[in-house]
């Protein structure tokens, strides 16, 4: 890995990823990827920038392409700064036949944002999703790890309002 790149890669993040490529067959460290990027946007923030890209494709010894390609396609990926509790809601047809409009319209009202934006203070942003996995307990809706199933406005007051 060239030294511009690797000074981008703390050791202990680096540390962090080798324990990934250690559980998989050797010259196959390319199937770290996921968690290499779920490593470093957790240390940058919540977010990757293409130079962090870079520096996990020049760690994995993989294209950059194959980083990007992978960072693009799934939704737990940011490439623009998030606010500090990034609310994913799911508006798949499961959640949305259970109510998810009416979470939506909840949340963009009370936090004065639309879907894809931040609060003026960096406290939240909302994002939109597809199904969560979480079927069972729609409407719902995710803040970093943890689901929030069952949704009612009077929920999403409560969950908003231990974030404050």
């Amino acid at each position: 890995m060239s030294e511009s790149k690797s000074a981008l890669l703390s050791s202990d993040i680096c540390a962090e990823i080798d324990h990934w490529i250690k559980k998989y067959p050797a010259e196959r460290q390319q199937s770290a990827v996921m968690p290499a990027l779920t490593i470093v946007q957790d240390a940058n923030g919540g977010w990757l920038t293409t130079e962090l890209m870079d520096a996990v494709a020049d760690y994995l010894d993989i294209p950059a392409i194959a980083v990007y390609e992978v960072a693009s396609f799934y939704s737990m990926y940011e490439h623009k700064p998030v606010g500090q509790h990034k609310i994913c809601v799911c508006t798949n047809v499961s959640c949305m036949l259970c109510g998810s409009d009416e979470i939506v319209s909840h949340l963009e009202n009370k936090l004065g944002v639309k879907m894809g934006e931040t609060t003026s203070d960096n406290k939240f942003t909302l994002k939109e999703v597809e199904c969560l996995g979480a079927c069972g307990g729609a409407p719902m809706f995710a803040i970093g790890r943890e689901y929030y199933e069952n949704l009612t406005t009077e929920k999403v007051d409560e969950i908003i309002g231990k974030l404050n």
